[in-house]
């Protein structure tokens, strides 16, 4: 079905003399997406095949294409965004409930993933498998550039037991100290309420400078790659940056806070 949704968007726009780049202008998107997805390189979204047929009049015939590319698996869309992970020179990563994968310990990640019980211990260890597999981005020859914000409240957040926290707390002033391409910053409590309160994000960034946006669910992430909602999300980025404390506050902050779990 991914094939027959690339061909049909192919035909389609040819049909309508269209290039990419003029089809991404029609979508709101960037060309570099329409690429992807006409080479089945990106899956495409419920809301990019909806704005296909609006712009091409199908009534709905590339929405329920869409709607019956296979969706028994996480992998596709894991594919999806660790690949952009992965290839990124720089992300911006906003985090006001807890820390972020590419920060996370051990012990936090397992502590994290098992609160609730909604995974079997199998599950729990490959996806802290996963998650500790992709922190090696942060240490090969050029890895990106990593600008992480988190809320105080994380800090404070108790994932685990008090040693689960306190070492979490040291490895994120060891990573901010020692990784010159790690910026780690705290938004205050003082701060209030802010753009961030709304939910976590990460802008990721490419080697052609092109941007898109990734935004996790309870159950599902999705990565958004139209022109005004990066717009957006760059203006909230900037307010959010705008309320945390400097790297070296924030350093001193997280030191701090992990003496306090004890």
């Amino acid at each position: 079905m991914l094939d027959h949704f690339a061909e049909e968007l192919r035909l389609t726009r040819a049909g309508h003399g269209m290039s990419q780049a003029a089809l991404a202008e029609a979508l709101s998107y960037s060309g570099a997406l329409v690429a992807k997805v006409e080479t089945c390189e990106r899956r495409p979204s419920l809301d990019f095949a909806r704005r296909c047929d609006t712009v091409f009049t199908t009534d709905g015939r590339f929405e329920r294409i869409q709607r019956r590319i296979s969706r028994e698996t996480v992998v596709p869309w894991a594919r999806d965004w660790t690949g952009i992970e992965y290839e990124a020179t720089a992300l911006r990563w906003f985090e006001p409930i807890c820390v972020p994968g590419l920060l996370q310990t051990e012990a936090y990640a397992h502590a994290l993933l098992s609160g609730g019980g909604l995974f079997a211990p199998d599950e729990i260890e490959q996806q802290v498998t996963a998650r500790l597999d992709r922190q090696a981005v942060l240490s090969r020859d050029r890895p990106p550039l990593l600008t992480a914000v988190i809320d105080e409240y994380v800090l404070r957040r108790r994932i685990g037991e008090s040693e689960v926290m306190r070492e979490q707390l040291h490895h994120l002033v060891k990573l901010g100290s020692a990784l010159p391409r790690v910026r780690i910053q705290v938004v205050p409590q003082t701060a209030g309420a802010y753009p961030g309160i709304n939910g976590p994000f990460v802008i990721a960034t490419s080697g052609q400078g092109e941007d898109v946006v990734y935004q996790e669910g309870q159950l599902h992430g999705q990565v958004i790659d139209r022109s005004d909602f990066l717009r957006q999300m760059v203006e909230v980025w900037e307010s959010i940056r705008g309320e945390a404390l400097s790297q070296q506050q924030s350093l001193e902050l997280m030191a701090e806070m992990a003496e306090t779990w004890n």
